[in-house]
């Protein structure tokens, strides 16, 4: 049975400038990486976001607000790119592939979100900062998750959606598995799909249960994401001609050492 959350009664929290300049910075690489990679605006901004402010259930409503925004201006964007080429539209996303995979993970999905608003907030930190040095690792030895087997694609697209119901940072998980079915071309605009259908479900469950959505921070943080937006979009253009095995194995090294540092202050407070 979810237990109803209980919505702070302060718009801020006592933040420190430092820790307002903090939080812009890092949404300005949380849309950089989101239209600059087409994933990983979560998995790859959320922990160094903890370290600021060590509670996800803050952070979490105004990630998934920033998600859908984004997922659907780039999809609107690609879809216009295609329609001013005299491209079919639905030929960038594969309906069919994107149903079968929703099927398996939306009772996951659901059961994630449950978790996120039962479990204490440093037990949720350690999970995502666990879940991110599992992550961090793949990049750094160039062996990100894959699936060649339909047992497997099921197990991973269970995990990915339990995973988005908790944090949101599911990413390299689905894409062990769509990477492998969906045409490359059909890749990123299908993903956006998935992610604003999963997003939906997770913003419709904060409502119901009352969970604070930070709507005021909108107003600053909003901004922040499009200009990394707008530079994620450039260096898109240029990463598809360029290979980007050193600039992952980097953004590891960082991601492995902010989430071991995470956990070990979860363990000191």
């Amino acid at each position: 049975m979810l237990v109803p959350f209980d919505p702070p009664m302060t718009l801020f929290p006592d933040f420190e400038p430092w820790q307002f300049a903090a939080i812009s910075l890092i949404f300005v690489w949380s849309g950089f990486v989101r239209s600059g990679l087409g994933f990983g605006g979560a998995v790859l901004s959320l922990p160094f976001l903890l370290w600021v402010h060590n509670d996800p259930i803050y952070f979490l409503p105004i990630i998934a607000v920033h998600l859908l925004v984004f997922s659907s201006l780039i999809m609107w964007q690609s879809q216009r790119k295609r329609a001013a080429a005299g491209a079919r539209s639905s030929d960038t996303i594969d309906w069919n592939y994107l149903k079968q995979s929703l099927k398996i993970m939306i009772v996951p999905k659901l059961i994630g979100i449950a978790g996120l608003v039962t479990l204490p907030a440093a037990v949720m930190s350690s999970i995502i900062f666990v879940i991110v040095t599992v992550y961090s690792v793949g990049y750094i030895l160039n062996r990100p998750f894959r699936s060649n087997r339909a047992w497997l694609d099921k197990v991973f697209l269970a995990l990915g959606g339990y995973v988005s119901g908790t944090s949101l940072i599911a990413a390299p998980l689905v894409m062990a598995v769509y990477s492998t079915h969906v045409a490359k071309e059909k890749l990123r605009d299908t993903l956006f799909v998935l992610w604003f259908v999963l997003v939906t479900l997770k913003m419709g469950s904060f409502l119901a249960l009352g969970v604070d959505l930070q709507l005021t921070q909108h107003l600053w943080l909003l901004p922040c994401a499009f200009v990394g937006h707008v530079m994620g979009e450039r260096f898109h253009a240029r990463m598809l001609q360029t290979d980007t095995v050193t600039f992952f194995r980097f953004l590891g090294s960082v991601l492995l050492a902010v989430s071991l540092l995470g956990l070990v202050r979860v363990v000191i407070e």
